[in-house]
């Protein structure tokens, strides 16, 4: 192997069971037996990881969940055929025999011109530290004590509040190295945290169940627990005595949570492996004009603690801020090396999903949407799957909230928001400044012009 990148950030040796540079060695290890047995190239992956998961309903404890993971993954290459194999047996033996049942396949496999590793050009040559690693001592007990004091902060939101679907409090760490016959070997150490909570209502034998959850990096970053809960039984208790509504066409307002699967669709439309296969409603949509003017996204995969932070992708290949969309206009798709090649196009840093999208957003606030609304339906949850990712048609079973004069008039629920994603991207009309950061996607609630709802 030549040189071309060997940065690890370390992780402290007593929060897994093998140091940085062992899990590095491990790499190195198993690229060398795949060059010995006759690949042409290869890459691997070598992982550990732990975590722990307390679930606490009706103040006593439910479940307690403690995992410990390693793993290696071997892709190997002969030529233009492609084989993989996986263990969770670190020794030499086990490597030996992961990367020889990775050959034997791709003897028998059929050739793809498209199939290999990344342009070495496009692989990351040095990084920074993107602070993606805070370990949380957390015992039992006191996960224990964080579940516990969530849950009677919901319940303690409205005597109404019946029942439980519990809270959860939970940690992850972990670590790995990517590492190919390029010369590529680097990796890094991250960690995820949370606490969820969902509680049940109850309005003369009506039900309504909602729900809260904090997630980030670090445990500082997380919102505190009794806040967690008390958002999740305010959030029930709005729901109770929901009504259902006559089928009509009207604005929509989806709550921030709720609209960053907007932007998810979009995602999977302009992901490679829908474009090639010609299952999307966004085939050839590079340089056209898809949402409403005023909408932009950049991709920001070196956010520090971003909850999809990278400095480069599974392929090795370094990412990039960039302008997805930039005044409604695509400005580009959403690539893996294969998907790239197999559109004659140039990969993007993007094997293995999309960093962090942060979609711009104006100076509204949730109010002052639901007020420039003025009628129409605020959506909170939704159901279901109901989309079409050939033909963008839009169907999903929905809850929220009925809104009049620009203020909630009364919860709703069984209804069905229906439409068309090519539709409701250009008829966007404000997204606020509300904007959920807890996930992959950045965004605010989303203004909607007009949709079906199918009610009663």
């Amino acid at each position: 192997m030549t040189d071309t990148a060997a940065v690890t950030i370390a992780a402290p040796a007593t929060r897994f069971p093998l140091t940085t540079d062992a899990l590095s060695g491990v790499a190195g290890e198993v690229v060398r037996a795949a060059q010995a047995g006759g690949a042409t190239a290869a890459e691997t992956e070598v992982s550990q990881a732990f975590g722990l998961s307390v679930t606490v309903r009706k103040g006593e404890v439910e479940t307690i969940a403690y995992n410990r993971d390693k793993g290696i993954g071997v892709t190997v290459y002969v030529g233009a055929r492609r084989g993989h194999a996986s263990t969770a047996d670190f020794a030499r033996a086990a490597i030996e025999d992961a990367v020889a049942k990775a050959l034997t396949i791709a003897r028998y496999t059929a050739e793809d011109d498209c199939a290999g590793l990344a342009d070495p050009a496009l692989l990351a040559r040095n990084w920074a530290n993107l602070d993606l690693y805070h370990p949380w001592d957390l015992t039992v007990e006191e996960a224990i004590a964080l579940g516990r004091e969530c849950e009677a902060a919901a319940l303690a939101v409205d005597p109404r509040l019946t029942n439980s679907d519990g809270a959860t409090v939970s940690l992850h760490e972990g670590e790995f190295v990517y590492a190919n016959t390029l010369g590529f070997s680097g990796g890094y150490a991250s960690s995820r945290h949370g606490i969820y909570c969902a509680v049940i209502g109850d309005d003369d034998g009506a039900m309504q169940r909602d729900d809260w959850f904090t997630a980030a990096r670090s445990p500082h970053d997380l919102e505190a627990a009794a806040r967690v809960g008390r958002l999740a039984g305010e959030r029930t208790a709005r729901r109770l005595g929901a009504r259902r509504l006559a089928t009509l066409d009207c604005p929509v307002l989806y709550e921030a949570p709720v609209a960053t699967g907007l932007i998810g669709h979009y995602v999977s439309a302009t992901s490679g492996g829908s474009l090639y296969r010609k299952s999307s409603f966004l085939i050839d949509s590079l340089g056209r004009q898809v949402f409403a003017p005023q909408i932009s996204i950049r991709e920001e995969p070196h956010l520090k603690r971003g909850q999809a932070s990278a400095p480069f992708d599974d392929e090795g290949v370094a990412t990039r801020p960039r302008d997805v969309v930039r005044d409604g206009v695509v400005q580009g798709y959403f690539l893996g090396s294969y998907s790239a090649r197999k559109l004659g196009l140039v990969s993007t840093g993007n094997a293995g999903g999309n960093h962090n999208l942060v979609v711009a957003h104006g100076a509204e606030d949730l109010p002052a949407l639901l007020r420039r609304m003025g009628r129409g339906v605020l959506v909170t949850e939704l159901l279901g799957q109901g989309v079409n990712p050939v033909t963008g048609d839009y169907s999903r079973g929905a809850a929220g909230y009925w809104i009049e004069g620009g203020e909630i008039a009364y919860p709703v629920e069984e209804i069905t928001i229906a439409g068309n994603l090519g539709r409701m991207y250009r008829d966007i009309v404000a997204i606020g400044n509300d904007v959920d950061r807890r996930g992959s996607r950045h965004c605010g609630s989303v203004l909607i012009g007009a949709m079906t709802i199918a009610g009663n």
